[in-house]
This record gives C-alpha cells, sequence and structure tokens, in this order.
C-alpha cells in the first residue's frame, strides 16, 4: 500500500505485508522526518489533518528541525509539540 515511490523511506520494514493504515503514527513520522514534496502529499491524501497534527504532537524522535518545521506549517505552537519540550 505504500507507493514505489515511497518504498525507500521505510527500508526498515517487510512492504510485502506493511500497511501504513495499520501503522499511521510510524507512517506519518516516517513521512514528516524524511520525506518529499510527493511523500507529504500522499501522507496528505492518506491522513487527516488531525491524525498529521497528533503525531506532530505526541513523536519525541521527531528532529528539532523538522518539529520546528511542521509546527510552523500547522501553526501550533511550540509548546505543544513534544519534539521541542525539554525531555524530562
Amino acid at each position: 500500500m505504500i507507493p514505489r515511490n515511497l518504498q525507500p523511506l521505510f527500508w526498515d520494514v517487510n512492504l510485502d505485508n506493511f500497511n501504513p493504515l495499520t501503522y499511521p503514527t510510524y507512517t506519518i513520522a516516517r513521512i514528516l522526518e524524511l520525506g518529499d514534496e510527493h511523500a507529504v502529499k500522499w501522507m496528505k491524501e492518506t491522513f487527516s489533518e488531525v491524525d498529521i497534527k497528533q503525531v506532530i504532537a505526541t513523536e519525541r524522535r521527531l528532529s528539532r528541525k523538522s518539529a520546528n518545521f511542521w509546527a510552523l506549517i500547522y501553526a501550533m505552537a511550540p509548546d505543544d509539540v513534544a519534539a521541542l519540550r525539554p525531555a524530562r
């Protein structure tokens, strides 16, 4: 179910049986971190804005650079983005 042009982003999973809808957090986070404009377009067509914002808000594995970029795109306050909050 992952388009052929996006498969290199998912080098660490068996694409023969990987369903991105079963693992939305993983799929969205991978695209937010590594995806290009084609990957982002597919992500937006596949997942809701609510789902994407939820990943931005909760996924600590995003780099600070990516988290900051997506927080700006989705008009989210830095305090609402897990990767931008200090570690406890």
